[in-house]
Formats: structure tokens, C-alpha cells, sequence
């Protein structure tokens, strides 16, 4: 394909790993992994973090230009790179895609007339939305929130851009439908309703959830967890977290989860620990896959490039059934230091075939079956007669007891073998 002037400094960049007609059990390695290229960080960001200002300006950040041209190149080199990586799927916010204006009708006809050149675009290429989302956290009307923001002039106006947005996603074609609570938390409680902020929250949910049905969305909604940063609690902290709010708000079979590693580990777990909760709570969505620097407490979303740590996600997600809708999102951002748009190349190109990688080795662990063959034996118990008992209610805590004192027993300790397992998944990476 031509190159724009903007990557035609760019080297040509070969998978090693990634071949997307490769079958990996039973499947395209491509329907596998589902990559999307996020919009927001790979092509809003700027070099810019909590700590200093921008390092580098693409051609569309320019101040004073005509923003609604800046959002058509924007979209020219998006749908380029989109092709130089053969990435199937693509993520936006609403404000990524078009310019805000001076109201929110006017925001929202910028929107639909850039959904006319996107669609061009994806009819070009084959590129499709993995999902769409309103931006509720940027504005400065949102600084309180947005769902759970304490005016509900401000509630109302954050469902009206969802709506626009989820209508947008629904027209576009997109796979799913998300919402990040990026504000919708608390810094104190001497100024907060900590009850009725979780009342509107869960209402927001349910507006989005009738609103899907109601123009006949058939993706996903999902919903992101994040601990912390920018508010010091928020109620999406993590999966556990996200299925007690959605539980309570009987939505926990309309909404999945979307699990980023970077912030499975600022709440405290490992990445697979949130992948398989989610699996066993039935609320899987989709990941962005990202990591974040073990020495820095922070969001740092830096591209994957861990392969022992990428290929235990890959594990659960193939043995749990893997993606329906969702995908592999790089919600990832090139580094302060990183400003030539090569950078933007590699970054993908380099993710993409560490994930690929990390797939085949997935792929070997489930054919050998020697991990789940371990977790297999250590429950075998819970699959006999007793066990099975136990578990559906035919033994009261009466006969438990008396099947304890007839028997005489005394259970005895069995190793659960951790080091002998991690061993094992050494071998394999």
C-alpha cells in the first residue's frame, strides 16, 4: 500500500509469530486474538504524563486549526496504520473521533459526519469497531463524575453523549459497547452519599442496557475496572467489585467485563486471577492488553512485552472458551521518549507478535494437559458421590458431622506442589 507522508519514514516490519490463517486449536490465530488499535493513546497522545508536557505533536494536534480537518487526517493515518499491521478491530471514545463543540447537539453532529468517512474507510479496508465508548471523564463537568455525579443535570447530560454514542457504535457496526467509570468514584466521604451514588450508578447501567435492546444492539455492554487514579476509591475497583454492583442491579447477565492488565495490578491481583473470575462468574468480556512497570504505582499502560505473564492470560482465556465479542484491545501508549511515528509501528507490530507467541505457548500447555491435569486431580474428591452431595444441598451440617465421626476421619495434608507447577510453566516459556 502507499504510505502517507506521515509513516513514510517507517521500516517495514515482519510477525515472527503472528500468522493470522494459522489454526491454533482449532481456530485462525486472527480469531484468536481479536487486536484492535485503541484511538484515544495511539493517536491523541502527545508524550505527556502526570509529570511533564508534551514531547511530541502529530500533524492533527496543531492549536487553531480546523478541528473537523484535523479529525478527517486523523482518521486517514489511523485507517493507515490500521492496514501496515493487519489489525482487524479498532476502539474509540466519542471525542477521539470528532471535535467537541459549544453544545452537545453540536458534538454530536461533528460525530456523525466523521461516521461517514469512517465507514468509507472500513468498507476500504475491513476494519471494523472491537467497541465504542463515550468519553464521561475529560470534561471538566465530569470532575464530580458523571453517573454518580451529585447534580443530575450533569447525569442527564452524560446519558444523553451514551446514547449518542452507543447509537453511533450500533450503526458503525461495533462488536460491543463500553463504559469506563474513569470518575465515578470518591476522594472523601465527608462530601459524599456513598449509597446513593451507587443507586445512580447502577441506573446508569440499566439506562445503557434498555437503550441497547431498544435499538436492537446486538453486542456487548461491557464495563472496566480501575482501582484508583484518578479518584482515590471508585466503585469499578475490580471484577468482584463490578459483579456485586451488577448483581445488585440485576444486570449481571447483560453486562461483561473488560480486564486490563495494568489495572488488575493496582488493585492488587494478577492479571489471570481477574481473567478467571470473570470466567467463573460467567461476566468475560474483553482485555486490553497492556502492562504496567512494577517499580511505579501508577497507570503507566506500556505495551506488552512480558511473554510469561502474557502466556498464562492467553491460557484462560483459550481454556475458558475465549472471545465471543471482545478482543485484544492495545489500550497501551508509545513512551515520553518515544516521538517518531516508527514508534507507533514497532510498539503494535512487536505487541501483537509477543501476543501471537504467547498464544502457541497457551496452545502447547492445554494439548499437553499436564497444568490442568494437577488442578484436575487436586479436586477429585468434590467429583464423587460425597462430594457432588455436599455441594447440591443432599447433606445437612448434622450429617456432615456424623459422616465425620462414623468414619473416624482425619483428613490428612497434601501438598499442593506450587513449586513443581511453576516449574512446569517455566519449562513452557
Amino acid at each position: 500500500m502507499k504510505r502517507s507522508s506521515f509513516f513514510a519514514r517507517a521500516k517495514p516490519v515482519a510477525y515472527r509469530y503472528y500468522q493470522p490463517d494459522r489454526r491454533v486449536l482449532g481456530r485462525r490465530m486472527a480469531d484468536h486474538l481479536r487486536f484492535a488499535v485503541c484511538y484515544w493513546h495511539t493517536f491523541g497522545g502527545t508524550g505527556a504524563d502526570p509529570f511533564g508536557s508534551d514531547t511530541f505533536q502529530r500533524p492533527w494536534h496543531a492549536a487553531g486549526g480546523d478541528a473537523m480537518r484535523q479529525a478527517e487526517h486523523k482518521a486517514e493515518v489511523a485507517f493507515e496504520l490500521f492496514e501496515l499491521l493487519r489489525a482487524p478491530f479498532f476502539t474509540f471514545h466519542d471525542r477521539d473521533l470528532a471535535p467537541e463543540g459549544a453544545t452537545l447537539r453540536e458534538s454530536n453532529l461533528n460525530l456523525r459526519r466523521m461516521g461517514d468517512s469512517i465507514e468509507k474507510r472500513m468498507r476500504r479496508t475491513g476494519v471494523k469497531p472491537l467497541w465504542g465508548m463515550a468519553n464521561l471523564t475529560s470534561h471538566p463537568r465530569y470532575m464530580s463524575g458523571a453517573a454518580t455525579n451529585p447534580d443530575p443535570e450533569v447525569f442527564a447530560y452524560a446519558a444523553a453523549q451514551a446514547k449518542n454514542a452507543l447509537e453511533f457504535t450500533h450503526d458503525l457496526g461495533g462488536a460491543n459497547y463500553a463504559l469506563w467509570g474513569g470518575r465515578e468514584g470518591y476522594e472523601t466521604l465527608l462530601n459524599t452519599d456513598l449509597k446513593r451514588e451507587l443507586d445512580q450508578l447502577g441506573r446508569f447501567l440499566s439506562l445503557v442496557v434498555e437503550h441497547k435492546h431498544k435499538i436492537g444492539f446486538r453486542g456487548a455492554i461491557l464495563i472496566e475496572p480501575k482501582p484508583a487514579e484518578p479518584s482515590k476509591h471508585q466503585y469499578d475497583r475490580d471484577v468482584a467489585t463490578i459483579y456485586a454492583l451488577l448483581e445488585r442491579n440485576g444486570l449481571e447477565r447483560e453486562v461483561g467485563i473488560n480486564i486490563e492488565q495494568n489495572h488488575a495490578l493496582l488493585a492488587g491481583h494478577s492479571f489471570e486471577h481477574e481473567i478467571a473470575l470473570a470466567q467463573a462468574l460467567g461476566v468475560f468480556g474483553s482485555i486490553d492488553i497492556n502492562r504496567g512497570d512494577d517499580n511505579l504505582g501508577w497507570d503507566t499502560v506500556q505495551f506488552a512485552n512480558n511473554l510469561p505473564q502474557v502466556a498464562l492470560a492467553m491460557y484462560h482465556i483459550v481454556r475458558g472458551g475465549g472471545f465471543t465479542t471482545g478482543g485484544l484491545n492495545f489500550d497501551a501508549k508509545v513512551r515520553r521518549q518515544s516521538i517518531d511515528p516508527e514508534d507507533l509501528v514497532v510498539a503494535h507490530a512487536a505487541s501483537m507478535d509477543l501476543c501471537a507467541r504467547a498464544l502457541l505457548v497457551a496452545e502447547k500447555m492445554i494439548d499437553d494437559a499436564e497444568l490442568a491435569s494437577h488442578v484436575e486431580a487436586r479436586y477429585a474428591g468434590w467429583n464423587g458421590k460425597f462430594g457432588r452431595d455436599v455441594l447440591t444441598g443432599r447433606k445437612t451440617l448434622a450429617q456432615l458431622a456424623a459422616h465425620v465421626d462414623k468414619n473416624n476421619l482425619e483428613p490428612q495434608p497434601r501438598s499442593g506442589r506450587q513449586e513443581r507447577l511453576e516449574a512446569l510453566v517455566n519449562r513452557y516459556t
